[in-house]
């Protein structure tokens, strides 16, 4: 909810930019942060927001996978490999509204063109502050750009390999004090193989995808120094997992209005609603991938988040924020599963709400020159509604199972505080230490799932997660064109929510039936804690024309356990590699810009008892753009130019799912 860096250095430091929330503080250069510019998510070789993030080590998703063949379910991004799973552990906000599904806390990364953004500022380590609760990894705080940065009109259509799509479509008009914003987006392509070729069966084929969105922005100015901001956005995702029974449905939209006053008292009042409905199928598959039978279908799942947030900013000789925020989330998953004779047996119903509203008080003084202190607390108060399992039979209505969860509310007191000291000009030293929590959503509360023959049960007991950490480092520029950052932390999730394996099939068990001797059962469960320590190193070099760009992250990750989840501690989380880098060479001068990325994430577990391991993987990615004149200019990008065999998954006997291969594309553009 927090603004970003300053405008651009085209434009005056003194010229107000209109659609932008109120500025930083000054106590926000106290917190670990990197920008992603607009240059960078305009350039990268998939054109997609996610690519754009992997600029950012030690940001990731649960899978390597993108939007394009992942499940939605596996898009929760987390941060210093605190571990991950469908909910993201990285509170996640566009121009203040968090964009995480309602009910399964996953992101919609098809949803949002990265060319129609600002700048995306990542807050590394937990504790939301004035952001709001659910920050235990990170933030990420998206702005949307106005016609400072974009074009009147913009159109773009680009061909890739097997035959891809994607078109775009935006205007940006300047009216009086304000302006409107609108786009439109479409992806799609047959998409590739997720088994690789000796492992294939008749069953295989690609994982097609289509998704459209659209957006449409208005500021309207109600007075000199108070603004209007009012956003729509609608999406519509479509993905096949490789197996024709296999595949998901996303369907959304999101609409917000802010009032944002900039006068002596300073204002941002926020109110928001999302609607989501998700759809998904699951299949069993034969040993010899010959034959695929139906194991689910998760046919309707509809939730609704509504929230709203108010910040009041006093004329004071110092910063000082007070704001209260709340937020709840809903819904219910609808599904058919045992499959028999030709058509699914039974139906179950789950679902559930949560809610929370909090209060919160910052404040940032410079209390001698080149030293800055802040600090803040955070009072919430949370709820997690009634909760219902139920499941029956289909051809009669008998009940099998009717599990009511009673209400139960808490609440938690959070805090961060941090210290700036600018010994010298161009070089900062600062340390902070900060706490934040996040409620578990409906979907990890109510809903059990099968990957294959490993089931998962859902678990209406679980608490929630609270983080803690603590972190110190510097940002050094001794010139305009060198900038270099350097983190050292140490963060502790405790309660952290896994998947924890508890028992081998074949068996009966607890919310999710019988699993065959080829499956595991597991549960949903809070964990002691994930303790994690590391470095995080940003560097920034620019010569003339070339920009050199470097993101590398380390981290040591372990798992605290006991109880029923006592055989993974010392482990490490799943999904969470030990190190990531990335690098970006860039070159741009007249009509000609190109750059080429290097990737490379460290080996790490598919599955909690670390006996699956994930090879790690170096990608390399390119893209050039030339000017042709008019307003037009050509486009080249590639994706995987080595094509690299990226592992994302590694089901329990064995088999692999895999990650983009290399992909081509050749576009144009205008406007842009």
């Amino acid at each position: 909810m927090d603004a970003l860096p300053p405008p651009p250095p085209s434009l005056p430091a003194e010229i107000i930019v209109t659609g932008r929330p109120l500025p930083l503080g000054a106590g926000a250069a106290a917190f670990s942060s990197v920008t992603v510019t607009p240059e960078r998510l305009t350039a990268t070789a998939s054109g997609r927001l996610e690519d754009a993030l992997r600029d950012v080590a030690g940001l990731a998703s649960f899978r390597r996978t993108d939007s394009r063949s992942a499940n939605p379910t596996s898009q929760g991004l987390t941060l210093r490999a605190l571990g991950g799973n469908a909910a993201s552990r990285a509170l996640v906000l566009l121009d203040g509204v968090p964009i995480a599904d309602p009910f399964a806390g996953y992101l919609p990364f098809a949803a949002i063109d990265p060319a129609r953004l600002a700048a995306i500022r990542v807050v590394r380590g937990g504790g939301g502050g004035a952001f709001g609760s659910g920050a235990v990894a990170g933030t990420l705080d998206l702005v949307s750009a106005g016609p400072e940065l974009l074009a009147p009109v913009t159109l773009g259509l680009d061909y890739g390999s097997r035959d891809s799509l994607s078109a775009n479509a935006g205007l940006a008009v300047s009216l009086g004090g304000g302006f409107v914003t609108a786009s439109l987006r479409h992806d799609e392509g047959d998409g590739y193989l997720l088994v690789p070729e000796d492992d294939r069966g008749a069953v295989d084929i690609p994982a097609r995808y289509r998704s459209t969105g659209g957006s449409l922005r208005a500021v309207v100015p109600v007075g000199p120094q108070t603004e209007v901001q009012v956003s729509f956005r609608a999406f519509t995702d479509r993905r096949t997992r490789g197996v024709e029974i296999i595949d998901s449905g996303t369907d959304g939209a999101d609409a917000s209005i802010r009032v944002v006053h900039r006068g002596d008292w300073g204002v941002d009042a926020l109110a928001y609603v999302q609607t989501r409905n998700f759809t998904s199928r699951f299949a069993s598959i034969s040993a010899d991938r010959s034959t695929a039978t139906p194991a689910l279908d998760q046919f309707k799942t509809p939730a609704t988040g509504v929230g709203g947030r108010l910040e009041v900013r006093p004329p004071l000789p110092f910063d000082l924020r007070l704001g209260v925020d709340g937020r709840r989330a809903e819904g219910t998953t609808n599904e058919r599963f045992r499959f028999l004779n030709g058509d699914f047996a039974n139906l179950r119903e789950a679902g559930g709400s949560t809610s929370l509203i909090g209060g919160y008080v910052e404040a940032s003084a410079a209390l001698v020159e080149g030293f800055t202190l802040t600090g803040g607390v955070r009072v919430d108060r949370w709820h997690i509604g009634e909760g219902r399992i139920f499941e029956q039979v289909a051809a009669t209505g008998a009940g099998l199972r009717n599990v009511m969860t009673p209400p139960r509310s808490g609440t938690r007191t959070t805090a961060r505080g941090g210290a700036v000291w600018q010994p010298v000009a161009g070089l900062s030293l600062r340390a902070a230490a900060y706490s934040g929590f996040r409620l578990p959503t409906p979907n990890e509360l109510y809903r059990s799932f099968r990957v294959g023959p490993d089931a998962t049960a859902a678990n209406p007991d679980l608490a929630p997660e609270s983080a803690r950490g603590v972190e110190a480092g510097f940002d050094w520029q001794p010139i305009p064109a060198v900038q270099l950052s350097l983190t050292g932390f140490a963060n502790s999730l405790n309660g952290a929510i896994s998947n924890v394996t508890l028992a081998r099939g074949p068996g009966v068990f607890p919310l999710v039936g019988f699993v065959s001797g080829a499956g595991s059962f597991r549960q949903r469960t809070n964990l002691d804690s994930i303790r994690t320590q590391g470095l995080e190193l940003d560097a920034r070099v620019q010569a003339g024309a070339v920009t050199a760009t470097v993101s590398a992250a380390l981290a040591d990750a372990r798992v605290r356990a006991s109880g029923a989840a006592a055989a993974l501690d010392g482990l490490r989380p799943a999904q969470s590699p030990t190190a990531s880098v990335s690098g970006t060479l860039a070159y741009a001068r007249g009509a000609l810009g190109v750059s080429g990325t290097v990737r490379h994430t460290a080996a790490a577990f598919e599955d909690d008892q670390n006996l699956r391991r994930l090879p790690p993987a170096t990608t390399f990615d390119a893209s050039a753009r030339l000017a042709l004149g008019g307003g037009f200019a050509l486009t080249l990008r590639g994706e995987n130019l080595t094509d690299t065999q990226v592992v994302s998954g590694i089901s329990g006997n064995g088999l692999l799912d895999l990650a983009q291969p290399r992909t081509l594309w050749v576009g144009l553009a205008f406007g842009g």
